[in-house]
């Protein structure tokens, strides 16, 4: 409380560091989040914290006494990524609303990480999908050393549910990455909570802008904060929000053990970059549509995905559960070298792997080996150029590539 016993921060409703009372959008949310009380003569957004140790005479008590535990500066953006996550604070769900936390990572891969291996045991079962990010199959590797049985199905068709039955944790990716298929959230965690499994969703494509799966029930949203939430294409960073403190209790101990952290100034340039998230994500949307609906239209083009194509496979169930469908469009040119005359004749668009930075990227993702996807298969992220010119450049790149 303030002294006028105003409710301000993560708790409340309006933005930290705002008197402003209700509900507020998600552009005022962003600019705010994880802000300090405004203090005369401090900056906003205080600097990063570079200590490895703190000043801790007497007991060992408080949050900050060694880096590999705490760091203000983590402090801060988990603050600020739970308020975006569950921006009332807690988490619905059939067992009531609880507090949300959130864990810094070094990289995506470090926080999926830390959820798999701090959850599951020597005669667990866990269940992935089958067409998810690409090093999933070498984590299912690594589990299955360990004891661990791995099932896998597809994300279309909420497949998932035919391989549930006795697994301790679901693990879903939607839209997934890089075939942007949709599940249906509140069915797939409906169904695990019935049978007494956790889910974890990878929320990485969609944002907590697009989607917020801890109000839909899920333990653990999960995010390379590497892409469209920092968007910058200039740190890696990952973070899990846990709607259950045992279960984050869980997680942060294994980061502490495998020293899975980020660096204050990474952390320090995610909390900047999310003053600017609304408006990229919402600039970066548009032009994903754009182009994809330019890319409709193109005979030589096959297997285009967006999930905001209202004729797109994924679109019934997305617009159920999105509010935003993201930045990336895939499709399939007609072979290897036609894709990559494609990709060299971009003028505007990077071929670089990643997604949701300010510069549109693409790449042809059969590069890696990972995907199992057709040699000519797109995955094209959509920056914040205007839409013409990024449209216009697509297209002469399609054109040139015959």
């Amino acid at each position: 409380m303030t002294a006028d016993g105003t409710q301000r921060g993560p708790a409340g409703n309006g933005p930290a560091g705002s008197p402003l009372p209700g509900p507020v959008g998600d552009g005022t949310r962003a600019v705010r989040a994880g802000l300090p009380e405004p203090v005369k003569h401090e900056p906003a957004l205080p600097g990063p914290v570079f200590a490895a140790h703190f000043h801790l005479p007497g007991e060992a008590t408080g949050p900050y006494r060694y880096a590999r535990d705490e760091n203000p500066t983590w402090t801060l953006w988990e603050r600020a990524v739970g308020e975006l996550e569950a921006p009332d604070g807690t988490t619905g769900g059939t067992d009531g609303p609880r507090p949300v936390e959130t864990l810094a990572f070094a990289s995506g891969m470090a926080a999926i990480s830390a959820v798999l291996f701090s959850q599951l045991r020597a005669g667990d079962t866990v269940v992935l999908p089958a067409d998810g990010y690409q090093v999933l199959p070498l984590v299912g590797e690594q589990l299955t050393a360990y004891g661990i049985e791995v099932r896998t199905a597809p994300t279309a068709g909420d497949a998932q549910l035919d391989v549930l039955d006795g697994a301790r944790l679901l693990w879903v990716e939607t839209p997934s990455n890089p075939g942007l298929d949709v599940c249906d959230l509140r069915r797939l965690i409906d169904a695990a909570r019935a049978r007494g499994t956790l889910v974890a969703v990878d929320n990485t494509l969609a944002t907590p802008l697009g989607q917020r799966p801890l109000e839909l029930g899920a333990d653990f949203s999960v995010a390379s904060a590497t892409k469209q939430l920092t968007g910058h294409g200039d740190l890696l960073l990952g973070y899990v929000s846990c709607r259950d403190a045992a279960t984050a209790e869980a997680v942060r101990r294994w980061r502490k053990i495998v020293g899975a952290i980020p660096g204050p100034m990474e952390a320090w340039l995610a909390h900047r970059s999310l003053a600017t998230l609304q408006v990229r994500v919402d600039r970066q949307n548009a032009n994903a549509l754009a182009v994809a609906q330019a890319l409709r239209e193109r005979p030589d083009v096959s297997g285009l995905r967006y999930p905001g194509l209202p004729d797109d496979p994924a679109h019934p169930v997305a617009v159920r559960q999105m509010r935003r469908f993201g930045c990336v469009v895939s499709f399939t040119l007609p072979s290897r070298a036609r894709a990559e005359r494609f990709l060299d004749a971009l003028t505007l668009v990077d071929d670089a792997t990643s997604f949701g930075g300010v510069r549109s990227t693409a790449e042809r993702r059969r590069r890696w080996g990972g995907d199992p996807v057709p040699e000519g298969f797109i995955r094209l992220s959509a920056g914040i150029e205007d839409a013409p010119d990024l449209v216009r450049d697509v297209l002469q790149a399609l054109d040139r590539a015959v």
